[in-house]
């Protein structure tokens, strides 16, 4: 009977160890998740299987400033992030975006060559200086806003006439191109990895950025 007992606490203690979990380093971004019953505490982290199965996700005006974390929102279609102070989005794991609502934000590049399902995309607002939109799919973006981007010389897209004509709200010395001069990478999200301190505190590793630690 001991022997029982011990087997299933192992199988337990196992379950738990391997439980695939992402990091999640802005405390507002977490805080907007647990209020939508996607997480439980703010520990630093979610459980990957609460969100890989999300498909909308609406976390404007939360205060945010690192969206670390969506990359793991792999079944995303409709994505509002606007109104936050975020200065960086990687949107390229997130290739079933239909909607993308980035708006009023202090983003400096962005990129959806990996989102060729996307029909809408408000970036306007921000401080891009790179804006990639060539995604092979260009002509089912029918609602495209990218103006008050006043650093934004260059948008690449698929065909600069399709686009001339029908993306318009740009600003006026914005143009579109095959072949911008400063092209965007399209990043991959910055792999951290949360180890608990104890006493609620976690410590991130960013192979980009080096430690640092956070307080919850």
């Amino acid at each position: 009977m001991k022997t029982t007992l011990s087997l299933l606490s192992l199988l337990l203690i196992f379950n738990v160890t391997i439980a695939q979990t992402t990091a999640i380093p802005d405390a507002n971004f977490e805080q907007a998740l647990i209020t939508l019953g996607l997480d439980a505490s703010l520990d630093g982290v979610v459980l990957t299987a609460n969100i890989d199965t999300v498909t909308g996700l609406d976390v404007q005006q939360k205060n945010i400033s690192d969206l670390t974390g969506i990359e793991d929102f792999t079944a995303l279609i409709y994505f509002e992030c606007n109104n936050n102070q975020i200065t960086s989005l990687d949107v390229s794991q997130n290739t079933s975006l239909i909607v993308l609502n980035c708006f009023d934000n202090l983003l400096t590049s962005l990129n959806v060559t990996q989102n060729n399902n996307l029909a809408i995309l408000q970036c306007n607002d921000n401080q891009l200086v790179c804006l990639n939109m060539k995604n092979g799919n260009n002509t089912s973006i029918g609602s495209f806003y990218a103006v008050n981007n006043p650093n934004l010389v260059c948008i690449e897209v698929d065909d600069v006439a399709f686009s001339t004509s029908n993306w318009t709200v740009i600003d006026p010395q914005t143009s579109f191109s095959t072949n911008c001069p400063n092209p965007c990478i399209c990043n991959i999200s910055a792999n951290y990895i949360s180890v608990g301190n104890g006493n609620g505190n976690y410590s991130f590793t960013n192979t980009s950025t080096g430690n640092y630690n956070q307080s919850h």
